[in-house]
């Protein structure tokens, strides 16, 4: 499927008191700084903070999101969320594996975009 985990999420009931606690321990700024998400980059890793988020979320960047959500079902993960576009040329999926852990999949669809 993929190399390397490209983005970790982390739920942020608090966005402000998580910003101000990752600034400090990331020891940058977010490049992204947003109510819905905010995000920084670190070498090739990106670390997210999610308003919204129920558990941490380890996210490896594939080449098809659809193929790689149905590899996973078929090894007994469940969908969590189902693929969904959420905009800047990025589709994201979520299973939940075997033993209830929380994993994502993302795929660029323009590699020129970023979004996160």
């Amino acid at each position: 499927m993929s190399e390397n985990i490209k983005l970790l999420v982390y739920p942020a009931k608090d966005l402000n008191a998580g910003k101000a606690f990752f600034n400090t321990f990331l020891g940058v700024e977010p490049y992204v700084d947003g109510a819905y998400y905010v995000g920084y980059k670190v070498n090739e890793l990106e670390i997210g903070l999610d308003p919204n988020g129920q558990a941490i979320i380890a996210y490896i960047e594939v080449q098809d999101v659809k193929e790689s959500l149905q590899t996973l079902l078929d090894s007994g993960a469940s969908t969590y969320q189902d693929v969904k576009d959420v905009g800047g040329g990025m589709l994201i999926a979520q299973v939940k594996d075997t033993n209830g852990n929380f994993l994502g999949l993302r795929q660029r669809l323009d590699k020129r975009t970023f979004m996160f």
